[in-house]
């Protein structure tokens, strides 16, 4: 845009140099003549802008120098990275992103342009000296500019003289370029607004711009079909076996080389069971136990091998549970609701209802030599196997069986060894810890195979069998810490520190009798044999320990070679000693000359320590005997009263007791074992449900249900708060104390009757 103010000089100037632009001709080599301008200007542009043609340019026609080009500018950065990845929390891995900034800035500037009301812009505008009326319109740098031009023209000689000096500088720098130069502008009278003092030139390209597409798939659905049918075991067995023969065919096609020896087993497995095969009548019983066991243990192989079944493996084991529950559902509901109305009309006696049956194929030949429950989930308890026959000694295993499943145990883990005894963990009960039958203690993770500790004979491995063990509170590191007993006389406590276990022998069984003479005339010093031990409910440091011997000590851990006190207790060897869990002065005990007895701890558990004996044998006399007429091999005080306990005997039956109804019978009798000969080896009470498991030696453990007489409670009075756990335990310390008084024996000379079975 021309500005519009021009002084005379530049008017007069102007005329001339049009006048000379208008005869301005170029001639060319045998050309004619070409009007390439208007003026002597042009010429000079032209002579200023000649090209100098390099010696190695190309000689193009004027066709070639005419073709065009296209070139599509796309907004796509081709230096930008296409392979950026993020993390996705959503599906927790690296991905790709897909769409990638294509943003370039080659040039950024902040600017610094002010709001005309803001303060800022006030107090340039004050530093300036410029009022706030000729501020409008205008940024600051150019009311400057016009300020200083304003005030240059002082007058009207004053501004033709410098009109005339602009014009002849205009003039001078107008010989070698175009009239494009813009002049500077006049004053604006009257405060008009400046035009623009720039020139600006606008430039335009057209740029491709992909086109929009949409893409849809249209897929039919899956087809759908309703099946609905009866499964029963037998169903699900031949379709596992469907299975594996289909799996095995797809292996020998594609010849892979894992394991192929355990499928061609089983598949020569599955056509031998298919075959018809002679077998001498003599062994066919046995033969036919070899080939279960080896099925079952092909199956168990392959399931730990199988991916595609362990991924299957919690829904399988509900609709097992769901298989289970309908095929036993007449036993489910005797659990859940049944009570025996009969014992509305016997007040003196109870009866057990048999619940489920629990055996495995490979424990058959093994005794159940320990039983205990899970202390979180009520419905599992584990089970130990192993053989009493010294003559007989071979693998062990423990089982873990739940009440919602039991044709089939949870947890299966075999042994080296036979197991004499096992304990759950109270607080970690994924922790159980094994005593062996030969002499080693181990310690089982439920989620290992193997054991994750065990003991051998350079770190305090027993020389004898281990016939108990038992968890104990963490020490003072919280280290986690267990005792056992063993037939060498050696009490020890290991402690689990790191990845060792650590032993320490708390006491030595040692005999009153002198050393025994040995063939080369040394003295050998005779020691106890261990069976059984228990520790106190509340004084921790104090336990019971029973012995072949048929004694009960009374030891400390404190003391290492001495026993607070000791009781002559039975004829024969003592196979279980437990605590009274409600009364902390009583125990029961039992025994292989065919009694249980109750006792009462000694007031006087105080030692000697300058006495050189290591026990004192006391004669006192058991506040209960009661005779079984056979071999009791595990007793058990119930957990919802202090005067209930049950016993089981070699002759397969099952006794249970409750003092304060009957003291001299027992309110059940009950033949459990289903064989003749088979002997009943433990007994447990359920801490939540009224049900009790029983042990055999053929590997069975069988589950009874109490009816109403043998499990009753102190009945609630009406319209009063429940009873909380410090007022129940003094109930029934005073329920067990009076039946005491009756029999424990007086300080002064009189004799109280001593309560025992008449049979």
């Amino acid at each position: 845009m021309p500005p519009k103010a021009i002084g005379k000089g530049k008017q007069a100037g102007g005329a001339s140099d049009i006048s000379r632009r208008r005869t301005t001709r170029m001639r060319g080599d045998g050309d004619d003549m070409t009007d390439m301008g208007e003026g002597t200007d042009a010429e000079d542009w032209m002579h200023s802008k000649a090209l100098v043609k390099p010696d190695d340019q190309l000689d193009l026609s004027e066709n070639q120098l005419k073709e065009e080009f296209t070139r599509i500018l796309t907004a796509n950065n081709p230096h930008a990275p296409q392979n950026i990845v993020r993390y996705s929390f959503k599906e927790r891995q690296y991905k790709q992103i897909s769409s990638v900034d294509q943003l370039a800035i080659h040039f950024a500037l902040d600017g610094n342009m002010l709001h005309k009301d803001s303060d800022e812009a006030r107090r340039q505008m004050a530093k300036l000296g410029m009022p706030d009326g000729e501020a409008t319109g205008l940024s600051l740098v150019s009311q400057a500019v016009q300020s200083e031009h304003a005030g240059s023209e002082g007058g009207e000689g004053a501004g033709a003289g410098a009109a005339e000096g602009d014009e002849a500088k205009e003039e001078g720098k107008d010989e070698g370029r175009d009239d494009a130069a813009t002049p500077a502008p006049a004053a604006a009278a009257g405060g008009k607004k400046l035009t623009n003092q720039f020139n600006y030139s606008e430039r335009a390209s057209q740029t491709y711009n992909n086109p929009y597409r949409e893409r849809g798939t249209a897929t039919e659905p899956p087809p759908r079909a309703t099946f609905a049918g009866s499964v029963t075991q037998w169903e699900i067995f031949d379709a596992y076996n469907e299975d594996f023969e289909k799996q095995y065919q797809a292996m020998k096609a594609k010849q892979i080389q894992k394991t192929p020896s355990i499928y061609l087993h089983h598949h020569q497995l599955i056509q031998e069971k298919n075959k018809e095969k002679k077998v001498v009548p003599g062994r066919q019983a046995e033969e036919k136990t070899r080939k279960k066991l080896t099925i079952t243990e092909t199956q168990s192989k392959f399931y730990n091998m199988s991916d595609d079944v362990t991924r299957i493996q919690n829904a399988a084991q509900i609709v097992e549970r769901m298989v289970n529950q309908n095929t036993y559902d007449d036993i489910a509901q005797d659990f859940k609701y049944w009570d025996d109305p009969s014992d509305e009309y016997r007040e003196n006696e109870g009866t057990l209802l048999p619940l489920w049956r629990f055996t495995f194929e490979k424990a058959k030949k093994l005794a159940v030599t320990s039983l205990c429950w899970n202390p979180k989930y009520k419905d599992l308890y584990a089970v130990s196997f192993g053989s009493y026959d010294f003559m007989k000694q071979g693998n062990g295993m423990i089982l873990f069986y739940s009440l919602k499943n039991p044709s089939f145990p949870e947890f299966i883990y075999e042994t080296d060894s036979g197991l004499m005894c096992l304990d759950v963990h109270p607080e970690h009960p994924y922790l159980v810890v094994v005593g062996y039958y030969d002499g080693s203690v181990g310690v089982f993770n439920v989620e290992c195979k193997e054991p994750v500790h065990r003991c051998t004979a350079k770190n305090g491995k027993h020389t004898d069998p281990v016939w108990q063990v038992r968890w104990q509170k963490d020490d003072l590191e919280n280290n986690h810490n267990f005792y056992s007993i063993s037939s060498d006389g050696r009490i020890v406590q290991w402690t689990i520190i790191k990845n060792e276990l650590i032993y320490q022998d708390v006491i030595q069984l040692t005999l009153p009798e002198a050393p025994a003479e040995g063939p080369d005339g040394t003295k050998v010093s005779t020691v106890g044999c261990g069976t059984a031990f228990d520790f106190h409910k509340k004084n921790d440091y104090m336990f019971l320990v029973g012995t072949e011997e048929g004694k009960i000590h009374t030891c400390s851990k404190a003391y290492s070679s001495q026993f607070l006190d000791t009781n002559l207790a039975h004829n024969m060897a003592v196979y279980q000693v437990r605590w009274n869990p409600w009364h902390p002065d009583i125990y029961i005990t039992c025994s292989a000359d065919w009694t249980v007895k109750i006792w009462e701890v000694s007031n006087k558990t105080t030692v000697d320590t300058n006495s050189e004996n290591t026990e004192n044998i006391s004669s006192r006399k058991a506040l209960f005997t009661f005779d079984l007429n056979n071999s009791v091999g595990d007793v058990a005080w119930a957990p919802y009263s202090s005067t209930v306990f049950a016993a089981v005997t070699a002759d397969g039956k099952v006794f249970v007791y409750d003092l304060n109804i009957n003291k001299y019978e027992p309110l059940c009798e009950q033949m459990v074992a289903v064989k003749k000969k088979t002997k009943l080896t433990h007994i447990e009470f359920n801490p939540v449900y009224p049900i009790i498991i029983v042990g055999d030696d053929r590997g069975n453990v069988t589950s009874l249900k109490l009816s109403p007489n043998l499990k009753k409670m102190p009945k609630e009075k009406k319209g009063q708060p429940a009873m909380d756990p410090a007022q129940r335990e003094a109930l029934e310390i005073a329920k067990l104390d009076k039946l005491l008084n009756m029999v424990r024996e007086p300080t002064e000379g009189s004799k109280a009757p001593v309560a025992t079975e008449k049979k």
